[in-house]
């Protein structure tokens, strides 16, 4: 796993040496070279999870489309945002704020003298098997993201921010990061500070996130693609999401939100798996602007929809 690592971060330190460090020194920004160096690492980061992705995804949609016309405004608008969150601006305002954040946690952590009890703390054996441990890191990691989306949908607060997610009725792959910019940090510190608390360590953790993403672009592929009776019951399909993203299964109604593992759907009585059923996918009490709205006009519209949400307004 060692060679893996240091081959992925030979890139952008090659790219950072011979691209961008000669701009920096020419337009004499070089006080800011540590900083672009960490949001290259960032941008190359979600290249690659895009290629990937695409490689992966785009396929299955030519091969066995659920929908095979549908409009590209709309996936334009959902490209967007897959764009701005994976190759942007946002990454870098993330690390800023989370790296920073981080820094003062661990810090308040070595002044009370507390360990957190991470998995390799609890079970030392792990040390020694790297892969196994990934494994595990895995798995804790998707158990908090099935109760971050289960909250999502039980909080009108936050449900008035994740609706713009399934508020898209021409879902395909791109649709994984149509989500409200506060959505979007929220989950972020969420999924940053479990990984903190059970000790996933650095060069793990962008592995982690990758088997995660592919897993939620796939599962949002407009693909008629289904696992069996038996594999879908171990790895979310596209059909077993496209369920969750129904016009029927919407705010606490919602049904199927594991990431990765229909497991927790199963123990918590949440799982539907009808392998017959690829519904139509919206919603249907979302404003306007979450469905044909550009990725600004749904921002705006989503802090309107939050506030009116924590002063106890519903939806009209």
């Amino acid at each position: 796993m060692d060679w893996a690592v240091d081959l992925y971060a030979q890139f952008p330190a090659l790219l950072f040496e011979h691209a961008v460090q000669p701009v920096f020194y020419r337009l004499g920004l070089m006080a800011w070279a540590d900083d672009a160096f960490d949001w290259l690492d960032f941008f190359v980061f979600g290249c690659l999870q895009v290629i990937v992705v695409y490689l992966v995804c785009r396929p299955l949609e030519a091969w066995r489309p659920v929908e095979p016309a549908q409009p590209g405004r709309l996936i334009r608008t959902d490209v967007i945002y897959t764009l701005l969150v994976r190759l942007g601006l946002l990454p870098m305002l993330g690390f800023i704020v989370f790296v920073t954040a981080q820094t003062r946690i661990e810090g308040w952590i070595a002044d009370s003298g507390w360990v957190p009890p991470t998995i390799e703390n609890l079970f030392p054996a792990l040390r020694e098997m790297p892969l196994l441990a990934l494994a595990i890191y895995i798995v804790v990691l998707d158990f908090g993201e099935y109760w971050r989306h289960r909250f999502q949908h039980r909080f009108q607060w936050w449900w008035a921010l994740h609706s713009i997610h399934h508020a898209q009725t021409a879902m395909t792959f791109w649709t994984d990061d149509r989500n409200h910019v506060l959505d979007d940090i929220i989950a972020a510190a969420w999924v940053s500070g479990i990984a903190v608390l059970i000790g996933v360590p650095p060069g793990q953790f962008p592995i982690i996130l990758m088997v995660l993403r592919l897993a939620e672009s796939l599962s949002h592929a407009n693909a008629r693609v289904d696992f069996g009776a038996v594999g879908e019951r171990l790895v979310v399909s596209p059909r077993f999401h496209r369920l969750h993203h129904g016009v029927l299964s919407v705010g606490q109604q919602g049904r199927n939100y594991a990431v990765l593992l229909p497991v927790w759907d199963w123990v918590f009585r949440t799982a539907d798996f009808n392998r017959a059923s690829y519904p139509r996918t919206g919603d249907p009490t979302a404003p306007v602007a979450y469905v044909g709205g550009g990725w600004l006009r749904q921002q705006l519209v989503g802090l309107a929809e939050v506030w009116r949400a924590l002063r106890g307004r519903g939806r009209a």
